[in-house]
C-alpha cells in the first residue's frame, strides 16, 4: 500500500471516528441504550475511539515498514486533533438550535 494512502485512510478514519459519538444515538454506533447516552458516555466513547484509530494507525505503519516509538508529545498532539476534528459532531448534537 502506497504510505500517502494509509496516511489518508488514518486522517478519513479519525475524523468519522472523531465524530461518531455525536452523531449516532447508539453506543459505538452498534450497541442501543435504553436511556440514550449522556455527555459522559460520549467522552468515553471517543476515548475509546481515538485509541481505535491509533491502532488502525500502527498496523498500516507495521504494514508498511517499521514502527516508529512516540513520546508523550505525540499522543498530546494526535489527542488534541482528534478533539478538533469531533467539533462537528459536537456543534451538531449540542449547539444547533432544533425546531420541533
Amino acid at each position: 500500500m502506497n504510505q500517502s494512502l494509509a496516511v489518508w485512510l488514518v486522517v478519513v478514519a479519525a475524523l468519522v471516528a472523531a465524530n461518531l459519538p455525536f452523531i449516532s444515538s447508539r453506543l459505538l454506533g452498534v450497541i442501543v441504550l435504553q436511556s440514550g447516552k449522556t455527555l459522559f458516555f460520549r467522552f468515553v466513547e471517543l476515548a475509546v475511539l481515538y485509541f481505535l484509530v491509533g491502532g488502525f494507525g500502527v498496523y498500516l505503519e507495521q504494514q508498511s515498514g517499521q514502527v516508529t516509538s512516540q513520546g508523550w508529545q505525540f499522543y498530546v498532539i494526535t489527542g488534541t486533533l482528534f478533539l478538533t476534528l469531533a467539533f462537528p459532531g459536537f456543534t451538531y448534537r449540542y449547539l444547533f438550535k432544533r425546531h420541533n
